[in-house]
């Protein structure tokens, strides 16, 4: 038997609506802040939790500072 086979039905219940939740905020939150919607929805679809904490990683802490280091340069 494989693995998969042997996982409970509650455990793919409960999968699915985390996966489309994640998703769903991923992407509005990228449109929001101008960021790639598709890639962050459609990689939000597929695992958890590693594109959402990506994803914050991303757009709270390296996305700032490489903007701010752009506008410093005058490239903005």
């Amino acid at each position: 038997m494989n693995e998969l086979e042997s996982l409970p039905l509650l455990f793919y219940i409960i999968l699915v609506p985390v996966l489309l939740a994640q998703s769903i905020y991923l992407f509005i939150d990228a449109r929001k802040r101008g960021h790639a919607r598709w890639f962050w929805g459609i990689w939000g679809m597929i695992q958890t939790p590693m594109p959402i904490l990506v994803y914050f990683i991303w757009t709270r802490k390296i996305s700032p500072f490489i903007k701010k280091r752009r506008e410093d340069n005058g490239r903005d």
